[in-house]
């Protein structure tokens, strides 16, 4: 076995138990009261059946999906068996997917509630539990990718015999489970959540005038449910993806381009990123007066940006040595840190845009939807920008490989950002079961402020997510090139140009689908709500217990039937336009959808980012506070933004990077 790859691996596992450290720090602090229980036991059961029942489509899915592999690409390679050995690497890409998402659920669930009871004493008890929590699932995520794609490389090298072009080019199939199980989970989980929150929110805020996370209500449990399974699990699929798929990208480039070495670096350099992150980790723990969680959590963000800047110019040297690839994997990190303060600039109540959406509500929900669309329009110019700047800095100084490094670097400290990402939806459930618990008002002014700082970081995140899948679609799209043996793809071809119209459609018609499906799950909730607030007359004065279950089985099955749709056309769109119209054609297709798929996901990422922090603003007590006309026409406003930000926008990365995969490993039904 390779050093490299040993090294690769043992940072990988021992990341695995540092992460497992952590776990059982956390279950040993207390889970409150008896009440406080029995509502986070409600929430993770919820969660887990959910779950259960959607990996067990998907698991048919995925045995379906190596079955038409080994079927297809048998047939075209027969001597080397390439079909059955991408099958594998797409079993275990999507085990490891299904692991993370599991890990960072069950993990949240229980969490929870200790959060909550860690509140009761002070804040940085309570920032100490939930980014615990947030800590094991970004950790995990990025070890369980490492530790997947070295696994591999052992069983086809030591095991098998096969030449390193050989693994390089079937590790591809790594890619493939991986981004199969993250858009069914970010799809499902989206629509989960969005349709819960949605049904949560117009019933119970609106019409009944009562407070978020209140008992009464019974979509209640189905909204806090769906913060684990859309914003944990799914999210947690969805950029596992996104990080092996950078790394397979430049694993692919970099064999062409520099050999052996050019194989091992961008392993070395995510390995690297693990080191900072766990470095960042420990800092933010170590915090014993956080009067500011968000700053807390921003400056470890920097520290880890900074310690994979000092460990990739060593790890560059020793491999390939010269500036031009370091330049490259700082480009992309430096414009993936940029991209996510712009993002928090134009969604956090905070600042200017979102304020304008607030102020803009005074005037009823159609204002204030116009001036959230607008902002989400106008949001796009920058990050294009910084993308833009990061392909140009990257090419310019390494070629393809140095794009395909770029995104390698953008998701580096992807243990960190996840960390934060994945604690908000703990603060927030936190908050939930504060309320429902009728804890006192300083518990619950805590995990507000936890909430608070969850949603800054979460745009952040939504930065970083949105650029890397823009570097890492194009990395892919080029390794598809490549091994297309395409030279150049001529725009004056007819076959070209209908390619390029599929593909910019394609989005849209994937975003209508996701977002048709919050609306048809969240219609449902509505009228079960309505429809128990109606014949249980004692559930507003607090006489009568609303039936949870019922919502969170609506939300269940709805989710389950709707994801099925987008998540087929992502992946026969690129086989069926590579099959009828060419190679050619389906560069376009991936092209067109490249660049209308990117600039819909920002756009509505910080359109609904904008809303949802519009309507806190006005609930801190400005432009009349909770309970005004502004703040109604607030949550209308949120309610139209909530699959904009967390169902279509975020399955928009998945949906690019997805059909480039497909393409890749199907490539030679193409040629």
């Amino acid at each position: 076995m390779n050093y490299n790859i040993l090294i690769v691996m043992l940072i990988s596992i021992l990341t695995l138990i540092f992460a497992n450290i952590l776990y059982r720090k956390i279950i040993k602090h207390s889970p409150g009261t008896k009440k406080m229980q029995e509502i986070s036991a409600a929430i993770r059961e919820g969660a887990i059946t959910f779950l259960k029942r959607e990996y067990k489509i998907l698991s048919i899915f995925i045995v379906l999906l190596t079955l038409v592999i080994v079927f297809l690409l048998d047939e075209k390679n027969t001597l080397h068996h390439e079909g059955i050995a991408i099958a594998i690497s797409c079993i275990l890409g999507a085990i490891c997917s299904v692991l993370s998402g599991v890990i960072g659920m069950r993990t949240a669930t229980i969490a929870n509630v200790r959060t909550t009871n860690a509140a009761k004493k002070d804040l940085h008890s309570a920032l100490d539990v939930a980014f615990s929590s947030g800590s094991i699932m970004g950790l995990s995520v990025v070890a369980l990718g490492l530790l997947g794609l070295t696994v591999l490389f052992t069983l086809f090298s030591t095991f098998f015999g096969f030449s390193l072009e050989f693994i390089v080019k079937v590790i591809s199939g790594f890619g493939l489970g991986a981004s199969s199980i993250a858009l069914f989970a970010r799809v499902g989980g989206g629509i989960y959540t969005k349709a819960a929150d949605v049904g949560a929110d117009l019933v119970g805020k609106v019409e009944k005038n009562i407070p978020e996370d209140d008992p009464r209500n019974p979509a209640v449990i189905a909204d806090n449910v769906g913060d684990n399974v859309g914003d944990v699990a799914g999210m947690g699929a969805d950029l596992f993806e996104s990080y092996v798929g950078s790394i397979i990208a430049a694993m692919t480039i970099g064999l062409v381009t520099y050999d052996v070495n050019g194989v091992y670096l961008p392993l070395a350099i995510a390995a690297g990123g693990i080191i900072a992150s766990i470095i960042a980790t420990i800092f933010v723990k170590l915090n014993k007066k956080p009067k500011n969680p968000e700053g807390a959590l921003k400056y470890g963000l920097l520290l880890s940006t900074f310690g994979v800047i000092i460990i990739s110019y060593f790890v560059t040297d020793m491999l390939i040595p010269g500036w031009g690839l370091y330049i490259a994997i700082l480009s992309g990190l430096l414009a993936g840190t940029f991209i996510g303060l712009v993002t928090e600039y134009y969604t956090s109540s905070s600042h200017h845009p979102t304020q304008k959406v607030s102020e803009a509500a005074q005037t009823g929900s159609a204002t204030a939807i116009i001036d959230g669309l607008s902002l989400g329009y106008r949001s796009t110019l920058i990050p294009v920008l910084l993308i833009s700047a990061a392909i140009w800095l990257s090419y310019r100084f390494g070629g393809l490989y140095g794009i395909a490094l770029s995104a390698v670097g953008m998701l580096s400290t992807l243990g960190y950002s996840l960390a934060t990402d994945a604690y908000g939806p703990v603060a927030d459930n936190a908050g939930g079961i504060a309320e429902m618990s009728r804890l006192p008002k300083k518990v619950r002014n805590i995990t507000d402020k936890l909430d608070s700082a969850g949603n800054t970081t979460a745009a952040i995140g939504k930065g970083f997510a949105i650029g890397s899948a823009a570097l890492t679609t194009l990395a892919l799209f080029s390794a598809f090139i490549t091994a297309a043996g395409i030279k150049v793809i001529d725009i004056s071809q007819p076959l070209v140009i209908i390619g390029l119209l599929i593909g910019g459609m394609l989005p849209f018609i994937f975003s209508a689908l996701t977002m048709n499906a919050v609306g048809k799950a969240a219609q449902t909730i509505v009228e079960e709500v309505r429809k128990q607030f109606k014949q249980k007359k004692g559930l507003m004065s607090g006489k009568d217990k609303p039936d949870y279950t019922k919502c969170v089985d609506i939300a269940t099955k709805s989710s389950l039937v709707e994801m099925i749709m987008p998540g087929v056309i992502a992946i026969l769109a690129p086989i069926f336009v590579g099959v009828l119209l060419g190679a050619e054609a389906l560069g376009g297709l991936l092209a067109g959808s490249l660049i209308t798929g990117i600039l819909l996901a920002i756009s509505m990422a910080n359109s609904g980012g904008s809303w949802d922090n519009a309507k806190k603003y006005i609930e801190e007590g400005h432009y009349g506070g909770k309970g005004s006309d502004a703040h109604k026409a607030s949550v209308v406003g949120d309610t139209v933004g909530d699959p904009f930000k967390d169902t279509s926008g975020p399955a928009l990365n998945i949906l690019i990077k997805l059909m480039s995969i497909v393409s890749l490993v199907f490539v030679v039904l193409f040629i």
